[in-house]
């Protein structure tokens, strides 16, 4: 029974912190925007666009960030530096993961100069989201609690 909670608690902990990392980005994207004087954008719009925000950064960072949590729970691994880093990690694969790779200069080519660090820092912040929710009790499901362990 507990780890089927806490399999539910690490869904809810990846689903929050998808909205995290796409509020971010979204931010990230419409920060040079909101500087402006005569900014307009209503409300429809800016909904959308977190709803095509929070799905592409949780369908292209399941499988890592699932990876992440996998290790994470079966080496009991709470620190938060480890989720940051984790989360780093994974936005930065997604990031490189869509960006074309140009061989004859051995870099990648991007579309705006700052994506990288904009991508990288959603994943911190959404491994930091996730650690809150999730990551403080890795592995807890394993423990016998005292009252149990006394009886054997």
């Amino acid at each position: 029974m507990a780890l089927v909670v806490r399999i539910i608690v690490v869904l809810f902990g990846f689903l929050i912190a998808s909205f995290a990392a796409a509020a971010v980005v979204i931010g990230a994207i419409l920060f040079p925007d909101l500087s402006g004087l005569d900014f307009q954008l209503d409300d429809s719009t800016l909904q959308l666009i977190a709803a095509f925000g929070f799905i592409f950064i949780s369908g292209f960072a399941l499988l890592p960030a699932m990876l992440i949590a996998l290790i994470t729970e079966a080496f009991g691994i709470r620190s938060l530096l480890a989720y940051a880093v984790g989360g780093a990690v994974v936005g930065a694969a997604c990031y490189l993961s869509l960006v074309p790779f140009d061989t004859a200069t051995m870099s990648f080519n991007g579309i705006i100069r700052r994506e990288l660090e904009v991508m990288t820092g959603a994943g911190i912040v959404a491994g930091f989201v996730y650690w809150v929710i999730a990551g403080r009790r890795a592995g807890a499901w394993r423990d016998v609690p005292p009252d149990q362990a006394s009886a054997r």
